[in-house]
């Protein structure tokens, strides 16, 4: 999808939402309101912008989807056909964060479109996932669980509990203000349960070590913790 299509699309999403869900509506005016200056040449220059927009505009799509099919059955949308990560996130955290105030949206949006927002360490958070996936876990990774809710990835295992999990190289003297202020997102978000797993790239074997911890705490780790740990 183009920058063009892509702030068409977005046009079309409010007009639809419109007459369907207040909360949805208003984030995708915030977000329109925020591009709409730009021309299309300039927006597929920020590559971090355009993901974040054509993941928004699939969940918005699906968002609206499971609104009418409830609309039209007068019933709860069945989230059985997604996978639990996916479930977790269209069924709680896309409608929280639509419904709730993000303190920290105005700062990440920014970023993005300022280009300050790199993801340096975005291919070991993606090497990561493609191993939980083999070792039969699932994962969804989205901007606004990262940005705004202080997770890398959301991991199921095969007790099929989502876990939120933050990854981080710093030192554990870092990391331990890095932790507090994650811990704190996570309870402002009513995420019942969190990992914070801080770890060394140069240490051998360091990704199957991840991939493991983040497999087991997602079956075992009890509601109301959030566990800080270091590789």
């Amino acid at each position: 999808m183009q920058a063009r299509e892509l702030k068409t699309q977005l046009k079309s999403l409010i007009q639809e939402a419109s007459s369907v869900d207040p909360y949805l509506t208003k984030r995708l005016n915030e977000v329109n309101r925020w591009i709409k200056h730009l021309k299309p040449g300039t927006l597929t220059s920020k590559p971090f912008v355009i993901l974040f927009l054509k993941q928004l505009i699939e969940d918005s799509q699906i968002f609206l989807i499971i609104k009418s099919i409830e609309k039209e059955i007068e019933g709860e949308f069945d989230y059985r056909q997604m996978n639990p990560t996916e479930q977790y996130w269209h069924q709680e955290l896309f409608p929280k964060w639509l419904r709730e105030k993000d303190p920290k949206f105005y700062i990440w949006k920014q970023k993005l479109m300022s280009g300050e927002f790199t993801q340096e360490d975005g291919k070991i958070i993606s090497d990561t996932a493609k191993k939980i996936e083999l070792n039969q876990g699932t994962v969804l990774q989205r901007y606004i669980v990262d940005l705004s809710m202080a997770t890398d990835i959301i991991v199921s295992s095969s007790q099929e509990k989502p876990l939120c999990i933050q990854l981080t190289t710093l030192s554990k003297n870092l990391a331990k203000n890095k932790a507090e202020k994650w811990k704190d997102t996570l309870v402002f978000w009513e995420i019942d349960r969190g990992l914070f797993l801080s770890y060394n790239p140069g240490k051998q074997d360091y990704q199957n070590e991840l991939v493991k911890i983040t497999l087991d705490n997602s079956d075992n780790l009890q509601k109301g913790n959030y566990l800080k740990c270091s590789l």
